[in-house]
Parts: C-alpha cells; structure tokens; sequence
C-alpha cells in the first residue's frame, strides 16, 4: 500500500475544472419529497446521465454537489437551486437537457448556465411564494393580511429539533398581495416576473378561493409558507378548512425596487415584489 506523502490527499480524484448551476422545478406529488430524497434522485440521475462530476478526495468520495434553500416538504417549486462541479468543461445545456432525461416527472431541469462569482449562496435573500387556499374568500384573505403587515412584529413558534424557536414572521416578509383564483385561472393580474419554464399548476377556482402572493427574506431559520399561514391565524383567527398549496416561484436577490435578481446571471430579473 502507498505511502501518502504530507500535503497529499488519500485516494486523489480528479480535480473540478468547470461548475455548472441548475435550476429545477419539484411539481405534483413529488412536492412531498423531503430534501434528502431530491438530494438522492439527483446523485442517481449525475450517475445514470454520465454527467462527469468531480468527487471530494478520500476513502468515502461524494459528488460534489452543492445545494441552497431547500423548499420545505409539501411545497411545490419553480425555482430550486443548485451546483455541480465537473471534471472537464460541458456545455450547460447538454448536462441540462442529460438531468431532465435522467429524473422522473416531477423533478424537472429548467435552466444551466456556467457558475460565475460571486457564490450561489451569495446570489438569494429573498423568495417569492404563491399560495393557494382553497375554501378562503378573498375578502377573508384580505383582511388578515392587511391585519399582519399593519403589525410591527408578529412571533410564532417553530418546534425544531433542538427545542421551540420563536421566528418573527412579519419582519421576514416584505411584501403581500391577495387575489382570487378566478382571476389567476383567467389571466388576471400577474404575480410578478418569473423565471422562463415556470408552469404553476392550476388552482382549485371557486367563488371561496384565494391567492396569497408573498416575496420573503430568507431568515434564519427560514419563514416557511406555513409560518405565515400561523401569523393570519393569530392576528386574524384565518384557520383553511383545507391544506393550503403553496408553490415557490422564484428566489434572488431582493434590490432597491422589489425586484429578485436571477441567480443563474447578472442582470436577468426573476420576480417583482
């Protein structure tokens, strides 16, 4: 057995060359997949594509991919993030299109580009949420809202693995418009700018359905979509008669005008706050 010198790593792996970021979409049923079982399905998908990703040095290698932001099991999303590192240089749309032929319905590749400074992790502040709630009349939905953003701070508690955590749900969130699903399901007025490839799935319309459309800082911990749902029900007792369906459309960086920066580029905006 080889010596390993000092300054060497056991086992070398190639080294990476070129990282690629990926966008992905988690849809339908695959929305209850936790964030582990994304994590699996797409190291199994690098294998089966062949995409060349670089692995770290050792006796246990792993690929080197890179997450941030993961949705919150139960949510649907247009914009999950992540990065792979590669040991010869790609095309991003090959390794994309590679992805998407190699996951299941449900987890879907919608954009890659070549990974530029600054990090990825640098690039999102904020996300833009659309959650459906069936069985609320706008008006209800109105009001709790108007009720929360009048507050100066509103807490809830989390219970967390370490214990409870109180999170201040009306400091996370920056902006908050109600309409109702009629109107979405017609064309009404737009949640905002989103990123290309974004499909949201359609709504259950009814006279007793509303759209809470919602950009919010990413704290720590993260306000969830059903943090929000406990804020209204505390200042306004909202309680849905059923689940609610919430659905991120967008991460970035939040500027000056409640605008998110795309973080696939520079310049490309994803959202309107």
């Amino acid at each position: 057995m080889a010596r390993v010198r000092p300054g060497e790593a056991a086992n070398p792996a190639p080294p990476t060359v070129q990282r690629i970021r990926v966008r992905f979409a988690k849809r339908g049923r695959l929305r209850f997949l936790s964030h582990r079982d994304v994590a699996r399905s797409v190291e199994r998908a690098v294998r089966r594509a062949g995409v060349p990703v670089s692995h770290s040095h050792g006796f246990s290698p792993h690929p080197r991919i890179s997450w941030i932001g993961a949705a919150p099991t139960g949510t649907a999303s247009e914009a999950e993030y992540l990065e792979i590192g590669l040991t010869r240089e790609v095309d991003p749309e090959v390794v994309r299109a590679a992805l998407d032929a190699a996951l299941p319905e449900g987890l879907d590749i919608l954009d890659a580009v070549v990974a530029e400074p600054p990090a990825l992790a640098d690039r999102v502040d904020a996300s833009l949420w659309r959650i459906a709630l069936p069985g609320v009349p706008e008006g209800t939905l109105r009001a709790a809202v108007e009720a929360l953003l009048a507050r100066d701070a509103l807490v809830v508690e989390r219970v967390m693995p370490a214990g409870r955590r109180e999170i201040d749900v009306r400091a996370a969130v920056v902006s908050a418009t109600v309409t109702a699903c009629d109107d979405a399901a017609a064309g009404g007025p737009p949640a905002g700018d989103v990123p290309g490839g974004v499909t949201p799935e359609p709504d259950a319309a009814g006279p007793d359905c509303a759209i809470l459309t919602a950009v919010v800082r990413q704290t720590t911990p993260a306000v969830r979509p059903d943090d929000v749902l406990g804020a209204l029900d505390v200042v306004a007792g909202l309680k849905p008669p059923v689940p609610a369906k919430a659905t991120r459309m967008a991460q970035g960086l939040l500027d000056d005008r409640g605008r998110l920066a795309d973080p696939l580029g520079p310049g490309r905006v994803t959202a309107r706050a």
